[in-house]
């Protein structure tokens, strides 16, 4: 639905294992969302996004550190396909931050659990999750440093980029 925002952290570094397979099977990826986690959908409707709303983000998400990240497996929801990212409680401290800040955006309108992933397939028969599967695990694993959270928004026809918020760096 056009206005519809979300928060979630870019994966480019898992890209080339799934970028095919994700502009085929996932309806994000033709809608411009890049391979990423979800901390967040929706979040507030776009026109609701100020400077306020924004300086607000920053201050939520900077006080959560950066992180190196791993997807070593694949994971299963009816009809969906995705990585799983080792560790995942990073991402649900950044989610359960948000929503203590904004508790009228619970994640996925309060329908479903929240569980970190990334998705590479959905609204697909098992038999093609299945095949899939078996291709992409050759792919695997792919690392990543977390550091920024994006905020896109959906204007109808593809998701654009609005802003970045950083996580803090910390100094051994």
């Amino acid at each position: 639905m056009a206005g519809q925002s979300a928060l979630v952290v870019r994966i480019p570094e898992a890209e080339p294992a799934v970028r095919t397979w994700r502009e085929r099977y996932d309806p994000a990826a033709r809608a411009g969302v890049p391979a990423h986690v979800t901390v967040l959908f929706p979040f507030l409707h776009a026109d609701l996004i100020d400077t306020a709303a924004c300086d607000a983000l920053a201050e939520v998400i900077g006080r959560h550190s950066s992180f190196d990240v791993s997807f070593e497996r694949l994971g299963r929801f009816p009809g969906v396909l995705y990585l799983a990212p080792d560790p995942e409680a990073p991402f649900r401290r950044l989610t359960e931050a948000i929503v203590e800040r904004w508790p009228q955006t619970p994640p996925y309108g309060g329908k479903y659990e929240p569980v970190p992933h990334l998705t590479i397939a959905q609204g697909q028969a098992d038999d093609v999750l299945a095949d899939l599967a078996t291709t992409l695990r050759a792919h695997l694993p792919v690392t990543a440093h977390v550091s920024t959270v994006d905020l896109v928004a959906y204007d109808g026809t593809e998701w654009t980029h609005r802003a970045t918020f950083t996580l803090r760096r910390d100094h051994a």
